[in-house]
């Protein structure tokens, strides 16, 4: 927020910082008792997408920059998952979660595509 640093201008981070709100608004019309279950472990997932992108970043190896992003990019899919389950047992509606779910499919595909172009560096 402060440090402006050349991840603050990367697409993936921008992306990944709406994702982190989406889940952060998504997760607040879950039942109370699922606070320190799925509301949980979704926001705390959607940091993580966000802040191993900033700290990928920063790196200076290309080989430690995709082992962020491969985090990250686990986090994504750990999003997916969990945002499956609590569509299966009612606690969202599709139409409530479809900027989520395009949200997740654009920071999975920007994140693969980081992937693959780091990689191709070594």
């Amino acid at each position: 927020m402060f440090l402006q640093l050349a991840h603050t201008k990367l697409k993936v981070y921008k992306l990944s910082q709406e994702l982190a709100l989406e889940c952060y608004k998504t997760t607040k019309k879950f039942p109370s008792d699922e606070k320190f279950a799925m509301v949980s472990q979704i926001r705390r997932a959607a940091l993580s997408v966000h802040l191993n992108i900033a700290e990928g970043c920063s790196r200076k190896s290309d080989k430690e920059r995709v082992r962020y992003y491969e985090i990250a990019r686990g986090s994504v899919i750990e999003i997916d998952a969990a945002i499956g389950i609590a569509f299966k047992i009612g606690y969202v509606e599709i139409g409530e979660i479809e900027t989520l779910g395009e949200s997740i499919v654009k920071n999975f595909k920007l994140l693969s595509g980081l992937i693959k172009s780091e990689s191709t560096h070594n």
